[in-house]
């Protein structure tokens, strides 16, 4: 409630200028850690820095300390219902962007129902990405950003044209957003432009859609549960115009739909919540399968629009406020590739029904023996393993990566 009331309390202290002068909303995040990261089946040279002696499958290791990437956030309110939200956050080597920068403006025409957002903001998502309490390199949502590979070209990552990152990604755009007071129901649909969040506007120009809408309730016994349906529709180029055959950036051409829809529920018993999502995926067949748009009828033989089903389940239990025992399972099912089964790949292997399937299971914890207005300090472990089907580089054997992270994740 208070975050959709745009981080206001609804009283006539909302205003910035009523806020003791030493306060500034401001915080830093960052995660000293030790993780391990092993994947079974990487391409590597045969011989080791000879790039002309062919390539095989090793299995690769690494562990050590290591630092997270870093977010300086600040959010509040310009005043009474103007809110904001800034932040610049940097990688692991100290590479800073605008994660999100967004103005908004709260309770227009003096109704909870309409509420505009300007500028890089996270979509209203089902069950945030942002918020989320897994932080390894395999812990992410594997159904919010998957992209199915071009079976001709699998070995490399997202190997389709569509540039679209995933729902999970900020995008730019602007968001009409409403609720009721108590906000048990919600709704929110965005206009974004089609660059995946990316500034500059590297891509075609274009616009895409994202609509959410949930229901909250009471159970006898059980408390509050809430259910909803989402949508994101787009295009995305598949060629650009050159200088010297090289990209134009922004001069994207040929533009093809996808789109991404489910339902989710959120499920709360006693001291354990369980939410549970739903995603059906679409891309044009000129995504799907690499070819620009820039001439007809040019679609391979037998090419088709890549369709699947995902989604997960994951589950908290919290025995106490300062302890959560997380885990989760997730899948992801391709229901028709690009290409007809049977279809010779790069690797010498043929293409099965289900190529680019994947797999995935998290469990950890978190341990909060600091939690006060000023900061937070967390305690957290955590294991995350995924596996993709026919993704080996040359046997065309599954493809599983893993990491075990361990660290102190403080806020102050």
């Amino acid at each position: 409630m208070f975050r959709d009331n745009g981080y206001q309390l609804g009283n006539d202290r909302d205003a910035a200028i009523y806020q003791a002068p030493s306060y500034w909303p401001s915080t830093i995040r960052i995660t000293p850690q030790w993780h391990r990261e092993t994947t079974n089946r990487a391409a590597v040279d045969t011989v080791a820095g000879d790039p002309n002696s062919g390539t095989t499958e090793a299995r690769l290791k690494a562990s050590g300390f290591d630092l997270s990437g870093m977010d300086l956030i600040t959010a509040g309110t310009l005043a009474k219902n103007i809110s904001f939200l800034v932040l610049p956050a940097s990688d692991e080597t100290g590479a800073f962007h605008f994660e999100a920068a967004w103005v908004r403006f709260d309770n227009l025409l003096g109704s909870h129902w309409l509420n505009l957002k300007f500028g890089k903001h996270e979509l209203d998502l089902p069950i945030s990405e942002h918020r989320s309490l897994t932080l390894s390199e395999n812990g992410g949502y594997q159904t919010y950003h998957f992209a199915p590979s071009n079976p001709l070209l699998p070995f490399v990552p997202g190997g389709q044209l569509n540039s679209f990152g995933g729902i999970g990604d900020n995008q730019l755009g602007m968001e009409l957003a409403g609720h009721s007071k108590n906000s048990y129901t919600r709704y929110a649909f965005s206009v974004l432009s089609n660059n995946a969040g990316n500034v500059a506007l590297p891509s075609s120009g274009g616009y895409d859609y994202y609509g959410h809408f949930s229901q909250a309730f009471e159970l006898p016994r059980l408390g509050l549960q809430r259910v909803g349906a989402y949508a994101y529709f787009g295009q995305a180029p598949t060629y650009y115009l050159t200088n010297g055959g090289e990209a134009i950036p922004g001069a994207g051409k040929g533009d093809r739909s996808f789109y991404r829809a489910g339902a989710y529920g959120q499920w709360y018993v006693g001291k354990f919540d369980l939410a549970t999502l739903f995603m059906h995926g679409r891309d044009s067949a000129f995504l799907g399968t690499g070819t620009p748009a820039n001439q007809p009828f040019i679609l391979p033989a037998g090419a088709r629009s890549p369709n699947w089903n995902g989604g997960f389940v994951e589950l908290h239990y919290n025995p106490n406020p300062q302890m959560v025992f997380l885990g989760r399972y997730e899948l992801i099912r391709m229901s028709q590739q690009a290409f007809p089964i049977g279809t010779l790949l790069t690797n010498g292997q043929l293409l099965t029904h289900n190529f680019g399937n994947t797999d995935a299971y998290v469990a950890g914890y978190r341990w909060y023996p600091l939690m006060i207005s000023r900061g937070g300090l967390a305690w957290h472990q955590e294991y995350s393993w995924v596996r993709n089907i026919g993704a080996a580089p040359m046997s065309g054997l599954n493809v599983s990566s893993s990491s075990f992270l361990m660290g102190l994740d403080f806020a102050f």
